[in-house]
């Protein structure tokens, strides 16, 4: 099976389309990229920048370039020697406009007997039969008078429309009124009544909707992609564009929303082989694992996206000594704040899964209740068995399960919740046996709903509630896992290098809660936890919402991605905007005084007047404590990035990471990246080639990190077939990570700021082979055996060594 040796991702967009993509391939090549990695190509939502809500399964987005566009990006990627990767969307598609939306929009008009009824997951014996559109600002009977019917007949709407606002729903064959046209408010309500869905409230999604969803996202309606015929409907286009050599491979979005993501997965390589051959079944799956869990070994996958190599490279860059009185200043800011002091992270995401479940999954949690065996229905209320699901779901330990396997899953959950809930013990052991029963459909259906209560409830929660380091807090990291030392990450890479060596690795994505580098940057605080403490206070001092948990999160993501251009007005007014939407965001998925349904305006105020006087009247004070731990923070982005690109699996470069990449969360992440500067720079770096770039805020040193390595990769791929640790002995040893591939060696400084206290690396080497080799950032020789790392890492805190000969 053909697979790529390194990808570069682009969302392609209306303000990035394929011909635009087109334009940056030799940019792509020049920097050493082996295949480019697209963002959902079908067409989606309008208006929409990231291309997850797809509406129309059967052609490329007109406004990201069409079927001629892609056919154009793919002739100028070949001309440059790049695969072609493309992000693909089974799960689910996207239905806030439903006129855009053939197949729902028919399913509004029709119901039971559209073509399209089985192709959505819809429970239509909850609703009589009617489908649930939550859109009003408030119950129907005090929003009737703002809703009309437009007898005037469309193609799509032969009996015309019902509007509301700038919601459009189509009207049932047969039950428009002449009274309804006229404004009678009665017969209006009589033509709602007559349609095949049912307009509510919008908070009713929480708890009365009967289609599932993705997550908790309304506006994405689950798809039944495991009836042959809909997975054929949906993969067509897909699969056309393997068959004509448009794409080489496929990143699945969320597998574990589909009923049986093996199965689903074994259905795409066959259609993936029989389409393009057997060269064309490379598929990752965006797949997040928990600490120690392992990726279901039969899956026909070559792998996750990479979200566990994230987390093992920042561990490995995070100081194990800092912990402890982080922790205390954290109980210290929970004190001052009246607030309750945390007991440990499982506690803390139990209690949030916990409040996830009983608020925005209750839709999903009262659907397995319905399908729950009669006997178990008459035995106990409705009311225990949701307080029972809901709780085995907050103890649930991983996204999910794949019965049988991962049945000890289900029974280590059931017996955290029967602890917790002893009065519960009966209703929860008679569940276990039915949920773990495939004969059952609620036992699929449960498997698909733990996944959104851990994602809204971890990501989208409790990452913004343990706030001790924001840099662990990210999309597939154990933040209870405050790092790992040396031994740990060879054992890790060892193992991805054993059984997933083409899966992808990455630093950041389009989902990540912070770019790399803002995370870099936030993990030397772990190395001075006493003056961060101290440079806290003194920006509290300056402005505090009041809540000195949320405090500390906002104050390290205004220093972790404080921007060169803030040396500007121009640049500090745009950083401004966007940490307003940032601390909007951070506060409300935290939900803990404000939120998305309910604001506390109080709240949400001083909390952007932080951000006001931190790039106001405090913009100098922060600029000062950034550049303190600047170089610092360069030195873990320049490490982190060699580990990943030289390590094992298949390195993703997100879009304009191969510079500083100090994004916030999304949509802050998806900013548009100026390829010419970059290209620019990439030349003159080139040009230059006997000096070595600075480490400063231009993001020269990444840039010639970035695309040494991976020409290194693309140029030498025999020498990645294997990894082997690399010794370091010395006073200074403990500061250093180094592995060899197999004749090209990766060295990497951990812990800068600890290392420069202590002196530097003294008398530390590394322990090499007697072959000699050239470092290909510096261009410098060296001798065979062991090399002192003063000498090694005199220009740059990394070094990326190749063994003579020189590669072909």
């Amino acid at each position: 099976m053909r697979h790529p040796l390194s990808t570069y991702r682009l969302q392609i967009r209306e303000s990035f389309p394929l011909d635009t993509a087109a334009e940056v391939t030799g940019y792509l090549r020049d920097l050493g990229v082996s295949w480019a990695y697209l963002s959902p190509l079908l067409e989606a939502t309008p208006g929409s920048d990231h291309g997850y809500d797809v509406v129309d399964v059967t052609r490329v987005d007109p406004a990201r370039g069409g079927a001629e566009g892609l056919a154009r990006f793919a002739d100028a990627a070949r001309a440059q020697g790049l695969g072609i990767l493309i992000d693909i969307v089974p799960n689910h598609m996207g239905v806030s406009d439903p006129r855009a939306n053939a197949w729902w929009w028919d399913v509004l008009r029709q119901g039971r007997s559209s073509a399209h009824a089985d192709a959505f997951d819809i429970d239509w014996e909850f609703g009589d039969g009617k489908v649930r559109v939550p859109v009003l600002g408030a119950d129907l009977a005090e929003v009737i008078d703002e809703i009309s019917y437009d007898p005037t007949p469309a193609p799509d709407a032969p009996d015309g429309l019902i509007r509301y606002y700038d919601h459009v729903f189509p009207v049932a064959p047969g039950t428009g009124t002449d009274a309804a046209a006229a404004g009678s408010r009665d017969a209006v309500a009589a033509v709602l009544e007559a349609q095949n869905f049912e307009l509510r409230f919008w908070q009713d999604e929480a708890a009365d909707l009967n289609y599932r969803r993705f997550f908790a996202v309304t506006t994405l309606a689950g798809v039944r992609v495991e009836r042959p015929e809909v997975f054929e409907a949906t993969h067509a286009e897909i699969l056309r564009w393997v068959r004509e050599g448009l794409a080489d491979g496929l990143r699945v979005d969320h597998p574990d929303g589909l009923v049986d993501p093996g199965g689903y997965l074994d259905l795409l390589a066959a259609a993936l082989t029989e389409a393009g051959g057997p060269e064309a079944g490379y598929v990752l799956v965006e797949k997040i694992l928990e600490h120690g869990e392992a990726l279901p070994s039969w899956w026909k996958t070559a792998g996750t996206t990479g979200y566990d190599a994230l987390a093992e490279i920042d561990r490995v860059l995070t100081d194990p000594a800092g912990e402890a009185a982080l922790d205390g200043l954290d109980a210290r800011l929970r004190r001052e704040s009246g607030l309750p002091e945390l007991t440990g992270w499982h506690d803390l995401i139990h209690d949030t899964k916990r409040r996830i479940a009983d608020t925005i999954q209750v839709s999903e949690i009262r659907r397995i209740v319905r399908g729950l065996p009669a006997a178990l229905r008459e035995e106990f209320d409705t009311e225990a068995l949701q307080d029972a699901l809901a709780e085995i779901l907050a103890c649930f330990p991983v996204y999910r399960s794949y019965l049988p396997a991962g049945r000890r899953h289900l029974d280590a959950a059931a017996g955290e919740a029967e602890v917790r809930r002893p009065e519960l013990g009966d209703v929860i052991e008679k569940l276990v046996p039915a949920l773990a029963d495939t004969d059952f459909e609620i036992a699929w259906r449960f498997q698909q709903t733990t996944g959104p209560v851990m994602a809204k409830g971890v990501e989208d929660t409790a990452f913004y509630r343990f706030t001790r380091l924001g840099s662990l807090t990210e999309v597939g990291g154990d933040p209870g896992q405050f790092s790992l030392d040396v031994p740990g990450f060879h054992a890790a890479q060892a193992g991805r290098q054993a059984s997933w060596p083409t899966a992808m690795t990455t630093l950041s994505t389009h989902d990540t809660k912070r770019g790399e580098d803002t995370r870099a940057r936030i993990a030397v605080l772990a190395e001075i936890p006493e003056r961060w403490g101290e440079v806290l206070e003194e920006f509290r001092g300056i402005a505090s919402t009041g809540h000195g948990p949320f405090d500390a999160l906002l104050w390290q993501a205004i220093v972790g991605a404080w921007p060169a251009s803030a040396s500007t007005s121009d640049g500090l007014a745009e950083y401004r905007e966007r940490l307003h939407a940032y601390a909007e965001k951070a506060a409300r998925e935290a939900s803990e005084v404000t939120g998305w349904w309910e604001q506390d305006e109080a709240f949400e105020e001083r909390m952007h007047a932080v951000v006001d006087a931190a790039t106001g009247p405090a913009a100098a004070r922060v600029r000062a404590f950034v550049d303190e731990i600047a170089g610092d923070g360069w030195s873990n982005g320049l490490a982190a990035k060699l580990l990943q690109i030289a390590g094992p699996g298949v390195p993703d470069v997100y879009q304009g990471s191969e510079l500083w990449e100090q994004s916030l969360v999304d949509p802050d992440n998806r900013r548009a990246v100026d390829f010419g500067e970059r290209a620019r720079l990439l030349a003159e770096i080139d040009a230059d080639g006997a000096h070595t770039p600075t480490v400063d805020e231009s993001g020269r040193a990444k840039l010639l990190v970035t695309s040494r390595a991976l020409r290194v990769r693309r140029d030498c791929p025999e020498r990645f077939s294997l990894y082997r640790p690399l010794e370091a002995a010395g006073l200074a040893s403990d500061h250093v990570v180094a592995f060899d591939r197999g004749g090209v060696s990766a060295v990497a400084t951990r812990l800068p700021h600890g290392l420069r206290a202590a002196g530097g690396w003294r008398d530390t080497v590394l322990l090499r082979p007697a072959v000699p080799a050239v470092d290909v950032l510096t261009g410098r020789r060296f001798p065979g055996g062991p090399v002192l790392l003063s000498d090694l890492l005199q220009d740059l805190p990394v070094a990326l060594l190749v063994d003579e000969p020189a590669c072909p």
